[in-house]
């Protein structure tokens, strides 16, 4: 059996390595000569905990490999893994021909006899385009197709896919199952075989469900703050009723960021749009999250008036922690509308050590935490690193002009609880 992974950023490199660590015949096509390179040196093409070692581990013991050439790659698969992380806009609307002509581009390699799996994020009826597609050159051969959300989380991905608590697949035929069984199998017990067309619901029902519940929990977190009520005493009786349970989504917190949920929203909108099919909720969600990512400047100005001046600082860049992906993070929201009130930001993140233009040249990237509060008339923790629960508040506070530090997602709470004189704002109490 030997696995072709193409698509090679975030979720393919962490698919390629995984498989190859449990002695899977794995090749990553790369789009680039230069791409294929670094890989092969075994270098990821983002920070992920683990996968450089786990690449590293591949790549001795033979079991992956990488390269450009799509026709060598292809043409030995037995399976085409297709990990494309679909590309999103500033509007979450995602370029979903990127994905579909790559795929088309394999056509003429594929053997007799292949499966072609997809999960990249694309819309309910995509696979079922590729088939049609495939059977006008198929010339004879007979290749399956079939589709599996991906459900890998930026800074735990290896554990999630290595750890899988289920894994849905979506096939029309046994003969798909039998090539999929066999390499899916070794990392999850739970597999749950549908039509392909449900699978692919099943990525935005998923999404667009944790998408609703995080701005439903944000709305009332809000209304919270104007009624003095405390929303982390809301959750913790929501929690206790069985209808919603232990782990679900109702924390008071930050906007979702990343494209990830907003994206397979936008599907769904979409989906219903050609069907005339009227969606009021999730027509509702993308305003809400938008209008909750003002909730931390809201606050600014709140307390400090103007923003123009006043020097604000930042802990935390990424998306998310465990990761070094700042592309639709929140934090980065945040600071491109501080900047934008003439606000003197400085910045700290520990793996993000550079912004693009022309954010670069418009706030200070500090190489620790201590320049984010020295002078600092106000701090805002923006991405939850644990190293910044370590921090010596009861050292760097005193640094600042003004002790207001506003951690939306009372990350750290616990560290804060003895020291007094600090004005400390967060989602979903009375400020």
């Amino acid at each position: 059996m030997t696995v072709c992974v193409y698509g090679l950023w975030h979720l393919g490199t962490v698919t390629a390595a995984c498989l190859a660590s449990r002695g899977v015949a794995t090749v990553g096509l790369a789009e680039t000569l230069a791409a294929a390179a670094e890989l092969n040196a075994g270098k990821a093409p983002l920070f992920e905990p683990g996968l450089d070692a786990l690449l590293a581990q591949g790549l001795q013991a033979g079991t992956l490999s990488f390269t450009h050439d799509i026709a060598a790659a292809v043409s030995l698969a037995d399976l085409l893994w297709v990990n494309f992380d679909t590309p999103v806009d500033d509007d979450d609307v995602a370029d979903v021909g990127y994905v579909l002509d790559r795929v088309r581009g394999t056509f003429p390699h594929l053997k007799d006899g292949a499966v072609v799996l997809i999960s990249s994020q694309v819309p309910v009826g995509s696979t079922g385009l590729l088939e049609h597609d495939f059977a006008a050159v198929a010339k004879g051969r007979k290749v399956s197709f079939a589709y599996s959300p991906e459900n890998l989380r930026l800074g735990d991905a290896i554990r999630v896919f290595t750890q899988s608590e289920r894994i849905v697949i979506g096939v029309r035929s046994d003969d798909a199952r039998k090539v999929i069984e066999p390499v899916l199998k070794p990392f999850c017990d739970t597999l749950l075989w549908t039509r392909v067309e449900s699978a692919e619901m099943v990525k935005h029902a998923l999404n667009s469900y944790l998408a609703t519940c995080v701005t439903f929990t944000n709305e009332i977190a809000t209304i919270c703050e104007s009624v003095s009520a405390d929303m982390s005493e809301v959750e913790t009786a929501l929690r206790l009723d069985p209808r919603i349970g232990k782990k679900a989504y109702v924390r008071a917190g930050s906007a979702f960021g990343g494209g990830t949920l907003a994206r397979d929203v936008q599907f769904l909108k979409s989906i219903a749009k050609d069907g005339d099919v009227r969606v009021p909720v999730l027509a509702a969600v993308l305003e809400s999250n938008d209008h909750h990512k003002g909730w931390v400047v809201r606050h600014l100005r709140r307390q400090l008036r103007a923003l123009a001046g006043k020097k604000v600082g930042v802990l935390g860049l990424a998306y998310k922690a465990g990761t070094d992906a700042i592309r639709r993070s929140v934090a980065i929201e945040v600071i491109e509308e501080l900047v934008a009130e003439g606000a003197d930001v400085t910045v700290f993140d520990p793996k993000v050590a550079a912004l693009p233009e022309p954010l670069s040249s418009a706030v200070t990237i500090a190489s620790s935490a201590n320049a984010v509060f020295k002078g600092s008339e106000a701090v805002v923790l923006a991405t939850e690193w644990p190293q910044f629960r370590e921090l010596d508040f009861a050292a760097l506070i005193p640094s600042m002009k003004r002790t207001m530090l506003i951690d939306q997602n009372a990350f750290v709470s616990k560290q804060l609880a003895d020291l007094s004189g600090l004005d400390y704002i967060v989602a979903g109490k009375v400020q």
